[in-house]
Formats: C-alpha cells, structure tokens, sequence
C-alpha cells in the first residue's frame, strides 16, 4: 500500500553520497527517468535522485495523518486546515483613531520616542498597571516569605479598593505596612481615573499627565533610612520637598536641610568636579591604571589599560589581574553614573589563566547587581571582549549634558593641513584645466594651512606655480573653516 511504501522511505538508509536512496520497487523504477533533465539554474548541480512518485505517497499520507488529528476540531465546525492568524497592524489601527499612549523611551539621537498603550504609574511602594491584569513582586525582595506576603497584601488592597488592572510590588515596599501599601494604591488608581477624566474631555492630540519632576522623582524612588541629609540651596524647593517627604517618610522630614552658605552647593560639596570627569572619555583608577569610554550609535566601547601601574611582583599575570577586576568595579561605577544604555562592549587586558577571567567576570556581576536598571552580561569570547546589554530609557549623562562640536560635526577630527594642501592642488589642477588662459591663482585659506603651505610644504606651492606656469597667492582668512579654502583664477 501507499502508507508501507512511505514508511519504508522513512526508515531507508543513507547513501555514502549523502542522498538517502529509496528501496528498490517496480513503480519506482518505471517512474525513474533514464536521464536527468537539464535543470534551469546553472547553479544547481545536484538533483534529489528519489523519484516523485515515492515523494506524493508520503505527502498523501502526511495529508490523511493530519486530517485525523484535526478531526475533532473538524466536528466542532473549524476547519482542519484553518490557523487563527494574529491581526494586523492596519487592522487595529486606523487613520484618525484617538488612543492613550504613554512615552516609554525618550527620543535618543535620530530615533523617535517610543509610545506604548500598556500606560505605568510609578508610586512609593507600587506600580500601577491599569491595562494588564498581574501581580508581581520586585525581584530584588530577597525573602521568599516577604514577596508571598506583599503578593497576597497587593491582591487584597486591589479587591479593596475596586482597582483594574494589576500592580507590581517596588523594592522599597519591602517591609512595609499594610497601610502604607494602602495610600499608595489610592493616589495611583486617583491619578488614573484624573487621566481617563482628562482624556474624555480634551481633543487630541493632548498631554493628559505629566511625571513629577526631577528633584520629586529622586525623592521618590532613591529616598530611605540610608540618607543622612537632603540639602537644598532654594528656598522654594525647599518647602516643596518638606512638603513631599511628609506624606511619603514622615520620620526623615528632619534631614532635609536648607543650605545657606556663600559658597556655591555644588563647589562645596565637589559634586561639579565629579560632573566633569563623568563627561571625559578617560577615567583613571587609584592603582595607575585607566579606562576610556567611548559612546558611538550602535555600541559603547569601554578599553582597559595598564597605564603606569607595574604591580608590586613579578608576575605579568597578577599585574593585569588586579588592573582588570580594578577596572570592573570602576566601569559598573562609570555605567550608572553615565547612564550608558544599549549594547557595552568591554575590552580587557588579555588574561592567560581562566581563573583569573571568572574572578574579572564574579566582581563585574557583583557590582552590576547594584544598578537599579535591569543588565545581562556575556562571559569572555574567543577575541576577549565581554558584551553587557543594558536597559536605555534616556539619552545618556554625555548626550544629556553635551552636543556634537559645530567645528568638526562631532566626529572628534579634523583634516590635517597637509591634507587640505594637497586637495588644494588637485582642485587648482582641475580649475586650471577648464580654464583657457591662467595667469595668476588666490589661494584664500586658514592661518594654519597658509603656514603650513609656506614652513612645511612649500613644494606643494611650488608644483602648483609650475603647473601653472604663474603666480599662486595666498590669503589668510581667520574666519575660513581650517579644511575649507576659496580658489579665485585671473
């Protein structure tokens, strides 16, 4: 029969030439062609030598196999052949469609912002989820007894208080009361239902909430018993976070200070120092050693050199050892404080022993375990780069506080002047050729390349008066670009 013949295909044995033969049967060698046709791509050498009729008795035999396995779906009245094929994107929305979107990526570089309808509300304690009905609890809550207890606390205050939606358990909840959780959850489900108010009565496109600001959004997600004093220089900012973290931590409203001081806050406590070398590439480690940062739009590259520390023993290996798992703690530090997102590549010092490495790789976990911002790390590859892939929400600290440089367009480089004296020449040659009758060239270029032309390539000036066979002057002009220059023929 047609099923026995299939099988036996299926079990047949493979050919040394690595095309599984079919068993030898009279209709297979009547359906064999004598020859093989000439195929129509020239690259296709190889043809499958099993013949066809082997090849439907097995498609007809998959087709009986897998109507009898949709047959109870065939007698619920779907098709056995039918699939449930997903919606799409033109199918959901439409042109003129209002929708409630919140901003969950901020424009970073040329990419536009990324809108999502799955709305977050941030609190205290808690997240609000108003379109997705879950509970969770932070995975940073180590005591497994904790989250049952804050998971089943967060499902009884949502039966309480009629919320929809579902809620995720923050860190700083750990430990908290039951009233605490309970305010918590009525200001969020509040501010969701002042959207929904706002939504109905404004046309879009419009701004129905806004996150607080800054200063409050620290407050809010940083503050706990670990702060020894929150000092602002601003009196209305002041009142303001007295306001704030009375109704959030009463018992640390006492360390809020204001500062009075002369001397600028930032200058007393050395915090515009630490701004600046946040935004330069290198960064030095106590030991001698550095690492330099680069950011670019794909990837960040983060390098790690010995610079001047030589170790205290005799072993090469120690040495770079101790620089790399230096190096670690300092880049975690450089991650978080720079706000570096996206793909991060590391580049250590190459280490023989695999010791060494997973020594590098345990301080590096460690240390990112304190980021807030969820991270994966990939051990060391065959080249020796260790890949981070970090969550970005916000254009790094770099981006943030500065832009690309109006000079060089912010490719950090410019051309040298020996290299605008030569395009210099090659443009005069090209003019000169268009040209009937030249008898003198201006050259209008920058101060540097006019030196450069008279100290150190004077040559250059020379071929361009002997292809000439005239006089090449040259002006200076301060305000020219250094890699721009005005070519006029008389």
């Amino acid at each position: 029969s047609e099923e026995d013949r299939a099988e036996e295909a299926d079990r047949s044995t493979t050919a040394p030439s690595g095309i599984a033969e079919p068993p030898s049967t009279p209709e297979a060698e009547r359906s064999r062609p004598d020859t093989d046709a000439p195929l129509d791509d020239a690259e296709a050498s190889l043809r499958h030598r099993r013949p066809r009729a082997e090849f439907a008795a097995r498609r007809k035999v998959r087709r009986r196999r897998s109507t009898h396995r949709n047959a109870g779906s065939e007698t619920a009245g779907s098709s056995s052949t039918a699939t449930t094929a997903s919606p799409t994107i033109t199918e959901l929305l439409h042109e003129g469609q209002e929708l409630l979107v919140q901003i969950a990526k901020e424009p970073i570089g040329n990419k536009g912002a990324r809108v999502t309808t799955h709305i977050v509300l941030p609190g205290r304690f808690l997240v609000y989820m108003p379109t997705v009905a879950h509970i969770g609890v932070s995975r940073r809550i180590p005591s497994q007894a904790e989250r049952t207890r804050l998971r089943r606390l967060a499902s009884k205050l949502r039966s309480r208080h009629k919320a929809a939606g579902g809620f995720i358990v923050r860190t700083a909840a750990e430990g908290r009361t039951e009233a605490e959780l309970s305010g918590d959850m009525k200001y969020l489900v509040r501010t969701w239902n002042d959207i929904l108010r706002r939504a109905e009565k404004l046309k879009a496109p419009a701004l129905l909430y806004r996150e607080v600001d800054l200063v409050q959004r620290i407050l809010r997600d940083r503050l706990s018993q670990e702060f020894t004093a929150i000092r602002v220089d601003s009196e209305e900012e002041y009142t303001r976070i007295l306001d704030f973290v009375n109704h959030f931590q009463p018992d640390l409203v006492p360390r809020v200070k204001l500062y009075t001081r002369d001397t600028p806050i930032f200058e007393q406590y050395g915090v515009q120092p630490e701004i600046e070398k946040s935004i330069r590439p290198r960064v030095w480690l106590k030991s001698g050693g550095y690492i330099v940062i680069n950011q670019t739009e794909a990837l960040v590259a983060i390098d790690v050199n010995t610079g001047k520390f030589v170790g205290k023993t005799h072993s090469f290996e120690d040495t770079i050892t101790r620089t790399n798992i230096e190096a670690a703690r300092e880049i975690a530090r450089q991650i978080r404080l720079r706000d570096l997102g996206g793909i991060i590549v590391l580049d250590f010092i190459d280490m023989e022993e695999r010791k060494n490495r997973q020594k590098v790789m345990q301080v590096l976990e460690d240390e990112l375990k304190k980021d807030r911002a969820p991270a994966k790390i990939l051990s060391f590859n065959d080249f020796g780069l260790v890949a981070i892939t970090r969550k970005r929400v916000r254009q790094s600290l770099e981006r943030t506080l500065c832009e690309p440089c109006p000079y060089c367009h912010g490719r950090g480089m410019i051309k040298s002047p020996e290299t605008v004296c030569y395009e210099m020449f090659d443009e005069v040659r090209r003019l000169a050729s268009q040209a009937e009758e030249v008898k003198e060239v201006v050259l209008r270029v920058h101060p540097v390349v006019e030196r450069a032309l008279r100290e150190k390539y004077p040559q250059v000036l020379e071929a361009m008066e002997s292809y000439l066979k005239g006089k090449v002057n040259v002006e200076i002009d301060p305000l020219l670009h250094q890699e721009r220059f005005d070519i006029a023929l008389v």
